[in-house]
């Protein structure tokens, strides 16, 4: 295995065959569709076939953890892949929805047998969401992609143990 330059991990197993599901939030969906393009071609990149990647958009990073339950529920990918972008605003609305999206999200992967990665941005402003989620930063989606793999390496390692 080689480590890529921008992880701290090192690169993954090909993955051909596995099924990844990734929970999308459509509140600063820009940001989050930049995400998702980086996430998705990474995935590729390590043999995830493009039909092998479910997309579920939800309005916002509020409903990702009750959507990643019921998805996970279905019992039909590898892994999971949280995606959303909370941007501070003038209230404190930031922290009732970032705080929700991240207990819920951590509630979920503890209850569930699959690994579950979050990629929820949570900035001050959008132009440090938009240095996380560039191409030219090392765009979060990639990471977490390449997480998400290394996860179902380690949870396979683990079944004979």
């Amino acid at each position: 295995m080689q480590i890529d330059s921008g992880s701290h991990l090192p690169d993954p197993d090909p993955a051909p065959g596995k099924r990844i599901g990734i929970i999308a939030a459509g509140f600063n969906g820009d940001v989050t569709a930049e995400m998702l393009k980086a996430c998705r071609s990474t995935l590729e990149e390590f043999g995830v076939e493009a039909d092998a990647v479910d997309v579920y958009w939800v309005p916002g990073a509020w409903e990702l953890p009750q959507a990643a339950r019921r998805i996970a529920a279905l019992d039909r990918h590898d892994a999971f892949i949280a995606l959303g972008c909370v941007i501070r605003g003038e209230t404190p609305h930031f922290d009732y929805v970032a705080g929700e999206a991240s207990s819920g999200l951590g509630a979920v992967a503890r209850e569930i047998d699959t690994p579950l990665l979050f990629g929820v941005l949570t900035t001050d402003t959008a132009d440090q969401a938009w240095a996380r989620a560039s191409r030219e930063a090392g765009n979060k989606g990639r990471e977490l992609a390449r997480s998400a793999l290394h996860m179902i390496g380690l949870y396979e390692g683990l079944e004979g143990c």
